[in-house]
C-alpha cells in the first residue's frame, strides 16, 4: 500500500472508532434512563410557600407568536401579588406596538407585567437576560423564549423543588405546538423526545452535568449570581451558564413528568439556523468550560459524561468526514483483498450504531410521556438520513466554534404555523439560506450517489446503505433549503 492509503485507512479507522464511542455513550445513557425509570418515583412536592417569582420573556421580532405567548404566562396559576412579568424587548418592528397593547391590557386586570427596552441590544438574548436581572425582585427567575406556551400550572409544579436549598435550576421538558405539521416537525419532535426523555433523564440520574434549555425552567437568581452571571461569549448561554453553575456545586433538578409547549420551525433555513446556533454554541462552550471540567475535583466518571455532552456535536464533523473518506477505502479495499480482516474489524465498530437506535427506540415506545403511534423503524431511518444531510451544515458550524470563528446570535424565526402557513409568505423574518452551503450540500449529495454506483460496480454492499442515507439526506436538504427560501 502507498503512504498516502495508510493516512485514509488510518482516518477512516479513527472516525469509525469515535463514532463507536459516541454510541457507546449514548447507551450508557439509555440504561441509566431505564434505571430511573424502574426506580420508586418521589411523589411531586406541594407548593406551600409562594415566592417572588419573575418571569422574563426575552423577545427580538416576533409579532406572529408574541401576544399568544403573554396570554399564557399572564394565565399562570399563582398569587398575582407574588410574581411579576419582564417582557424584555430588543424588536425593531411592530412586535413593539403588540406588546405595548397586550401590557395594557393585562395591566388593567392588575397584573405585574412591563415592557423592557434596552438602550442598546448588547449580547442578543444573554445581554437581555442580565439587564432584565437587574431589575428582577424575583427570588426566582422563570425564562421563556417566545415560541412557548407555558400551562397555567407550570410556576405550582416547579417551584416547590427549590426548597431544597442546593436546587439551583428546574427545568421541564419540552412539548410540541406543531408536531404534526409535516414530516420535518415530526422528525425535530422524534429527537427533542430522545434528547428530553432519555438524555436529559439519564444525565440526572446518574449525577452528571445536565444543561438548562434556554427556556421553559426555573433559575435561583442567587444561583445565576453565584455561578457569574449570563455571559454572551458563546451562542449557547444557557448551556455555558449552566456548567459555570454546577461547578459551583448547585444542583439541576429535571422534570420529565412536566410538560412546556413550543412551536417546531417549520421550514428547513429555520431549522438551520436553529441547528447552527445550537451546535456551534455547544462547541464554543466546551472551548470555554471543558478544560476546567477535567481539571477540577469531580469523579472521572463525571469527567467522561460530560466531555461526551460538551462535544456531542462534533459527531456531525466525525459523520461527514467518515463518509468523505468512505468512498476512497471502496478503491482501497477493492486493491487490496488482504486487508479484509481491518475491514471487517471496522465493520464490527459499526454495530455499536445499534445503540443509537435502542436510545431512540426507548425514547419513543418506552417513555411514557414521548410516546409515538408511528412505526419506530421508518421513522428512525427518516431522521438518521436527514440527520446525515444535516452533516455538513451542522459540521461547520462545530469547526467554527472550535476554530474561534464568532458570529452573532441568529434567532429562530416563528411564524405561529400550528395548523396553517398564513404567515410564511413574505413573512419578512426569514433570511434566504438557498446561497453557497446549498450548493455544495447537492455536490456532496451526487457524490455519495457515485458512491452508491461504485459500491454496485465493485460488488461492495457494505457501504451502500450509508451512501444511499447521505445522499437522500444531502439532496433532501438542498432542495428542501433552496424550496424555504421562496418565503423569504
Amino acid at each position: 500500500m502507498a503512504w498516502y492509503e495508510y493516512i485514509v485507512v488510518g482516518i477512516y479507522l479513527i472516525t469509525m472508532l469515535l463514532l463507536f464511542l459516541y454510541s457507546m455513550g449514548q447507551l450508557q445513557l439509555t440504561l441509566a434512563y431505564l434505571k430511573a425509570r424502574r426506580k420508586q418515583q418521589a411523589p411531586s412536592p406541594q407548593i406551600t410557600s409562594y415566592p417572588f417569582v419573575t418571569v422574563q420573556l426575552p423577545v427580538y421580532n416576533e409579532k406572529y407568536v408574541v401576544e399568544r405567548l403573554i396570554e399564557s404566562v399572564c394565565n399562570l396559576n399563582y398569587p398575582k401579588d407574588k410574581f411579576e412579568i419582564q417582557v424584555l424587548d430588543d424588536s425593531t418592528d411592530d412586535t413593539i406596538k403588540l406588546i405595548a397593547q397586550k401590557i395594557e391590557t393585562y395591566k388593567q386586570k392588575g397584573i405585574a407585567i412591563e415592557q423592557i427596552r434596552r438602550p442598546e441590544r448588547t449580547g442578543f438574548k444573554a445581554g437581555a437576560l442580565a439587564y432584565g436581572l437587574k431589575k428582577a425582585k424575583g427570588e426566582f427567575i422563570a425564562i421563556f423564549d417566545a415560541d412557548f406556551v407555558p400551562s397555567p400550572d407550570f410556576l405550582l409544579k416547579t417551584i416547590p423543588h427549590f426548597e431544597n436549598p442546593k436546587i439551583g435550576v428546574v427545568q421541564t421538558r419540552w412539548g410540541h405546538l406543531n408536531r404534526n405539521y409535516s414530516l420535518f416537525t415530526k422528525i425535530q419532535a422524534f429527537a427533542l423526545n430522545a434528547h428530553f426523555s432519555v438524555e436529559q433523564t439519564g444525565r440526572n440520574y446518574s449525577h452528571s452535568f445536565i444543561n438548562f434549555n434556554g427556556t421553559a425552567g426555573v433559575w435561583s437568581k442567587e444561583c445565576i449570581t453565584d455561578a457569574g452571571g449570563w455571559s454572551a461569549d458563546t451562542l449557547t448561554e444557557d448551556l455555558d451558564l449552566s456548567y459555570r453553575a454546577q461547578m459551583k456545586g448547585w444542583k439541576f433538578k429535571y422534570l420529565e413528568e412536566v410538560e412546556t409547549p413550543a412551536e417546531l420551525p417549520v421550514l428547513m433555513p429555520a431549522i438551520k439556523s436553529q441547528q447552527y446556533r445550537w451546535n456551534k454554541g455547544a462547541a464554543e462552550t466546551a472551548v470555554k468550560n471543558l478544560r476546567k471540567v477535567l481539571t477540577s475535583s469531580f469523579s472521572l466518571k463525571t469527567k467522561l459524561h460530560a466531555t461526551f455532552h460538551l462535544l456531542n456535536s462534533s459527531v456531525f464533523v466525525l459523520l461527514l468526514l467518515g463518509g468523505l473518506i468512505s468512498l476512497p477505502m471502496l478503491f482501497i479495499k477493492y486493491l487490496h483483498p488482504q486487508l479484509d480482516l481491518l475491514f471487517n474489524f471496522a465493520s464490527i465498530l459499526l454495530f455499536g450504531f445499534l445503540s443509537i437506535g435502542f436510545f431512540f427506540w426507548v425514547a419513543s415506545k418506552k417513555a411514557p410521556y414521548t410516546k409515538v403511534k408511528e412505526s419506530f423503524i421508518p421513522s428512525f431511518f427518516t431522521f438518521m438520513t436527514i440527520s446525515m444531510g444535516l452533516s455538513f451544515h451542522n459540521g461547520i458550524a462545530v469547526l467554527e466554534g472550535l476554530f474561534g470563528k464568532k458570529t452573532p446570535f441568529i434567532r429562530t424565526p416563528k411564524f405561529n404555523s400550528i395548523d396553517k402557513d398564513a404567515f410564511l409568505k413574505g413573512n419578512g423574518y426569514l433570511k434566504s439560506n438557498g446561497g453557497l452551503n446549498s450548493v455544495i450540500e447537492l455536490l456532496l449529495g451526487l457524490y455519495f450517489v457515485s458512491g452508491v454506483v461504485i459500491g454496485i460496480v465493485l460488488n461492495d454492499w457494505g457501504l451502500l446503505p450509508f451512501h444511499a442515507m447521505l445522499a437522500i439526506g444531502l439532496l433532501t436538504i438542498s432542495f428542501q433549503s433552496y424550496k424555504g427560501a421562496r418565503y423569504a
